[in-house]
C-alpha cells in the first residue's frame, strides 16, 4: 500500500515522533528535577500574552522574532512568546513580588520564533530554564553555571565547556551616540565574526584607541589567561571596570565549583545576548553544533537584578546518549488483568490485544513488542522456538 503524502508544515516546524518525543519529555523532567534539587520552584507562564506586556522593557530585544496576532475577544494585539525568560521576570516582579529574595524559579515549555538562525533552522523548539532573581553577585552566576553543567553531565553529556562573556563591554568602550547606526551595526558584525581587520577599518568612525582596544580583545578571545590579561591591561571607565572585575571573579569561582568544566572567555560576543546586562555564558558539548544553553545577568523590570539560564532542548538532546527503552510485552486477549498490572508496576510497557489472533508472536512483532505474556510467564517473541523466562 502506498503511504499517504506527508502533510505540509510551515518552514521550521516539524512533528516529533516516537521515540524522540518521549526522550525529550523524559529529559525535560530530569532537568527540572535537578533544578528543583537546588531549590528552584517550577512556574508555568502562558504561551500568549499581550504584546505590551511581553515585549516591554528588556523583552523589546525580541520584538523582531515574535509572532503577533489580534485577540478576537479584547481586540488587543497578542504576542506568541519567542523566549520564556522575560515571562519569568514578569512573574517575579508581580505575582511573586512578595516572596523573599533571592527567588529561585524554574520553567519548561515551547517557544516559537519568526525565523530560525544559521545554526538552528527550527522556529519552534523547547526551552528549559532557571532564574535566580534579586541578587547581584558573582556567586549567583556561578550557581547557575555549575548547576546547569552538573545537570547536563549527570544526564550523560560529555566534553562540556563554558564560554564567559561581557556583551555590555562594547557599549562602555563605544557608547551609544559615539558613532552612527551603520558604523555600530558594522562593528557588531565584525565583533561577532571575530574579524579584527574589520574592527580596525572602523577606526575613523569609532575612534583609533577604541578600535585598537576592541581589536586586542578580539584577538584575545578564547584562552582565559590571554583574555583576562587583555582585559586587565585595558583602561576602562569605572562601570566597565566593575563589570570586568565581576567576570574575573566568576571565572575564578567556576574553576572551584566545576573544575572539570573547560572555560573560555569572549567579552565581545553579542549574538543572542541582547537583553543581558552583565556577565553572560554559553554552554557547549564536544561534537555538538551550537550551544546547549546560554544565560547571564539581566534586570527584572529594569531594576531588580537577576541571572539565569535557558537550555535549548533540541541541541541538548543531541548531546545525550539514548537510554535503553522500556521493554514492550504483548498481552493476549485472554490474559488476566492482574498480570499486566504487575508488569507495568515493574517497568514494562504492556500492549494489549483488542482482538483475537491466530499467531500471537506475529502480532507481537507487528506491534513492536519483543515479548509475549504466555500464561503467567513472559517469553521472548520467537515464532519458531520461543524461550520462556520467569518474570519474578
Amino acid at each position: 500500500m502506498t503511504p499517504p503524502e506527508k502533510a505540509l508544515l510551515p518552514a521550521g516546524m516539524s512533528d516529533v515522533l516516537p521515540p524522540q518525543a518521549a526522550f525529550e519529555a523524559d529529559t525535560v523532567e530530569r532537568l527540572m528535577a535537578a533544578f528543583a534539587g537546588y531549590g528552584y520552584e517550577r512556574v508555568k507562564p502562558p504561551l500568549i500574552e499581550f504584546e505590551d506586556t511581553l515585549l516591554s522593557g528588556s523583552g523589546a530585544a525580541l520584538a523582531s522574532q515574535t509572532f503577533k496576532l489580534v485577540d478576537p475577544l479584547s481586540q488587543g494585539t497578542l504576542a506568541l512568546r519567542a523566549d520564556m525568560t522575560m515571562q519569568i521576570a514578569r512573574i517575579a516582579s508581580t505575582r511573586l513580588a512578595h516572596r523573599p529574595r533571592p527567588l529561585r524559579l524554574g520553567y519548561a515549555g515551547q517557544v516559537v520564533r519568526v525565523v530560525g538562525s544559521e545554526l538552528r533552522a527550527e522556529r519552534q523548539f523547547g526551552q528549559v530554564g532557571a532564574e535566580l532573581v534579586g541578587v547581584h553577585c558573582p556567586r549567583a552566576d556561578v550557581e547557575i553555571i555549575a548547576m546547569t553543567a552538573g545537570a547536563l553531565a549527570d544526564l550523560g553529556a560529555e566534553g562540556l565547556s563554558v564560554d564567559l562573556g561581557l556583551p555590555t563591554l562594547v557599549s562602555f568602550i563605544v557608547p551609544e551616540g559615539a558613532c552612527g547606526d551603520d558604523a555600530r551595526s558594522a562593528l557588531r558584525a565584525a565583533l561577532d565574526c571575530k574579524d579584527a581587520a574589520a574592527v580596525a577599518a572602523l577606526a575613523p568612525a569609532i575612534g583609533t584607541a577604541e578600535a585598537d582596544l576592541l581589536g586586542r580583545l578580539v584577538a584575545a578571545a578564547g584562552a582565559p589567561d590571554a583574555a583576562i590579561a587583555a582585559l586587565e591591561a585595558a583602561e576602562l571607565p569605572p562601570l566597565a571596570a566593575g563589570e570586568r572585575a565581576a567576570l574575573i571573579d566568576v571565572y575564578a569561582h567556576v574553576g572551584r565549583a566545576a573544575p572539570w568544566l573547560d572555560v573560555s572567555i569572549d567579552v565581545v560576543e553579542y549574538r543572542g545576548l541582547e537583553y543581558h546586562s552583565g556577565v553572560t555564558f554559553s554552554l557547549y558539548a564536544k561534537g555538538v553544533r551550537g550551544e546547549l544553553a546560554r544565560g547571564g545577568r539581566y534586570r527584572v523590570g529594569d531594576r531588580e537584578p537577576a541571572t539565569g539560564v535557558t537550555l535549548i532542548m533540541d541541541t541538548v538532546l543531541e548531546s545525550l546518549p539514548r537510554l535503553p527503552g522500556k521493554r514492550r510485552v504483548f498481552i493476549p486477549l485472554d490474559a488476566p488483568p492482574e498480570a499486566s498490572l504487575h508488569l507495568r508496576r515493574n517497568d514494562w510497557i504492556t500492549v494489549h490485544a483488542v482482538a483475537g489472533t491466530a499467531d500471537v508472536d506475529a502480532e507481537a512483532a507487528r506491534l513492536r513488542c519483543g515479548f509475549v505474556l504466555d500464561g503467567g510467564d513472559v517469553r521472548a517473541v520467537h515464532p519458531r522456538s520461543p524461550t520462556r523466562s520467569r518474570t519474578d
